[in-house]
């Protein structure tokens, strides 16, 4: 998947979660969790942007591991909301599934990033 396709899917993402939380019965429990999964839901995308602006291959790596708590925080966020019943299953695992593929993809694109580094440019102990 290219760069562009990943912003478009992370927004759409983000989106998705946007319109999951305005869906949410008006609680104490709901207003809490779901703030903090629209919170984490649109840092997803937004951090993957900055992340496609990096000025450095250590700076790609570094932010692409703020998509990855991000991501990783939404999953964690469905899950409550889904053992507290604040939503019908079926309105939470479309972006719960979504969730964990993007998750996915940034931790294969943080190993493949890693793998291609030049050996040479990375700081060692020479003993």
């Amino acid at each position: 998947m290219d760069k562009d396709a990943l912003k478009l899917r992370t927004r759409r993402f983000a989106l998705a979660v946007i319109q999951l939380v305005e869906g949410m019965p008006k609680s104490m429990s709901s207003t809490v969790i779901g703030r903090q999964v629209m919170r984490a839901g649109t840092a997803v995308g937004a951090n993957y942007r900055a992340a496609c602006r990096a000025r450095s291959r250590a700076e790609f790596i570094a932010k692409l591991g703020i998509v990855e708590e991000e991501a990783d925080e939404c999953i964690y966020w469905f899950e409550l909301m889904e053992e507290a019943n604040l939503l019908p299953q079926t309105s939470i695992a479309p972006l719960k599934s979504e969730a964990n593929e993007l998750l996915s993809i940034i931790i294969a694109t943080i190993r493949s990033t890693r793998s291609t580094a030049n050996p040479k440019s990375e700081i060692r102990n020479p003993k």
